[in-house]
């Protein structure tokens, strides 16, 4: 990783970045940063360049890339190096109105003291942002390229931005920060980056391009490819290997949509309300949504499969992948230990399918991942399963892995409101446990009949089941070590489709 110094050694006319251990402690006080708790050092600090737009009077954005170095894993693990992308908006004079933002006081050879915001809190520096896009989208195919850095702002035609509105920075993110525009526009900014195409940004280009309604258009990217060490191998994991980095994406804001876990919530929170009715009779019923919203991923699917590659994989490496995570799992979570027959015989009936379709998919697909509007469901956040390195986000898959995904989701937003109800009304446990499964098993039931437009075969059933139990046993894995209390939710899915 080139340019690790806090200062420019290299003539570029960059301003200087902090030191690197001022971003060791901006990233520990951070939401998105998921090396929290482990021993680390930013081993270096890469300039990637300004951003364009800056106006007098106001800042200068500087794009970081910090590179992180975990100390408890030896020097070959994948997770031994990760980069995070840090813009700071940068001050001559302090900005009391970003006090709550400020990473550091510093002196830069060329400009002076400089004073760093995070700039995500900044509507002065992301105005700059905003500018940029607007004016990629006068430029040749829509691309704005600054030829210092090899910043590339991306415009995708038919929307216009509106100029005069301010940002608002969403509070509540884990793993990346987004900026609402007004009404009109959201930026997301990766903050953990790798090399290679960013899936989310991939994906919704091409939905958008086709003009798909099941998701929020784009409207546009920025990326930034190493113009000293061009032509890399795009899956390692170093900026400096010449892959190109995403660094943001641009996209219709849906103001008034609901996300749709909420919205299962509050269902099971209506038939909780009114324990003398079935689920089909009580005024929240989700059935209708959960049809509509099966609907949406089969025209979803059949885009993405029309647009990218497909092939086939033989079953007998999917039953393969899914058989060797379960020795760690049973190591992991004792519980699973009695349902280990049912599962390896489930395993084994998947090796026994042929050549399994795959395409891509959307890879880690749950009601959270989903959006009602006014005209329908979208599906959002592209990016694939958060553990998996970017390349094997990019592969083709199953898509009953996404439908697998969305029927573990709705087993369990009734047992998450019959958790938090037993709180209040512990007597009433048994009435609710029943409920919570009639309103899993009747939306689970109505979304897979409208996604596969009727029944399944029983080859489809078998690989369905297969995918559900895997994601059920990395859920019984996760509950083991995280919330002890919650592993009979996977549990009991394991015992129900492991069963021999």
């Amino acid at each position: 990783m080139s340019d690790q110094t806090s200062t420019p050694t290299s003539g570029d006319g960059l301003p200087a970045a902090p030191d690197p251990q001022v971003f060791v402690e901006y990233l520990a006080r951070t939401r998105w940063f998921g090396g929290k708790g482990r021993p680390l050092a930013v081993t270096g600090v890469r300039r990637v360049g300004t951003v364009p737009g800056a106006v007098p009077g106001g800042p200068l954005v500087l794009l970081c890339l910090a590179e992180v170095t975990y100390d408890d894993v030896g020097p070959e693990a994948p997770d031994k190096v990760e980069h995070y992308q840090v813009p700071i908006a940068l001050y001559g004079e302090a900005q009391e109105r970003l006090e709550h933002a400020h990473i550091d006081t510093w002196e830069d050879p060329a400009r002076g003291r400089l004073h760093g915001y995070d700039a995500l809190h900044d509507r002065e520096a992301m105005a700059c942002w905003l500018r940029s896009f607007d004016r990629a989208a006068t430029e040749p195919g829509g691309n704005l390229v600054d030829d210092g850095s090899s910043l590339a702002f991306h415009r995708l035609p038919g929307h216009d931005l509106d100029l005069e509105t301010h940002s608002t920075l969403f509070s509540g993110e884990q793993s990346n920060s987004s900026v609402a525009f007004g009404e009109d526009a959201l930026m997301k900014v990766f903050r953990k980056v790798t090399p290679g195409v960013n899936p989310d940004v991939q994906v919704h280009e091409v939905l958008s391009r086709v003009g798909s309604p099941d998701v929020a258009a784009l409207y546009g990217w920025l990326d930034w490819v190493d113009p000293e060490q061009r032509g890399g191998d795009d899956h390692t994991d170093d900026p400096g290997s010449g892959g190109v980095m995403q660094l943001a994406m641009l996209q219709q804001f849906l103001r008034t949509a609901s996300d749709g876990w909420d919205l299962a919530l509050s269902s099971v929170r209506d038939l909780f309300r009114q324990p003398e009715l079935h689920a089909s009779e009580a005024g929240g019923d989700f059935a209708g949504e959960a049809t509509r919203l099966g609907r949406t991923l089969r025209e979803v699917h059949a885009l993405m499969a029309e647009h990218f590659p497909t092939s086939t994989v033989p079953g007998a490496d999917v039953a393969a992948t899914m058989a060797g995570r379960l020795p760690p799992a049973l190591a992991a979570a004792p519980g699973l230990e009695q349902h280990r027959a049912g599962l390896e015989a489930l395993f084994a009936r998947v090796g026994d399918l042929g050549e399994v379709p795959v395409h891509r998919v959307h890879g880690d697909l749950h009601l959270g991942q989903t959006l009602r509007t006014a005209l329908g469901w979208k599906i959002v956040d592209f990016e694939g399963e958060p553990a998996k390195p970017l390349h094997e986000r990019l592969l083709p898959d199953s898509p009953w892995r996404d439908v697998a995904g969305m029927l573990r989701s709705f087993d369990y937003a009734p047992r998450v409101v019959e958790r938090t109800w037993a709180e209040d009304d512990p007597e009433g446990s048994e009435v609710r446990a029943a409920k919570a499964a009639e309103w899993a098993n009747r939306s689970k039931n109505h979304f897979l009949y409208a996604y596969a437009d009727g029944d399944i075969s029983d080859q489809q059933r078998t690989l369905l089941d297969a995918y559900v139990a895997d994601k059920a046993v990395y859920e019984t894995v996760y509950e083991t070590r995280n919330r002890p209390t919650w592993v009979d939710i996977p549990l009991q899915a394991v015992a129900e489709i492991g069963a021999p």
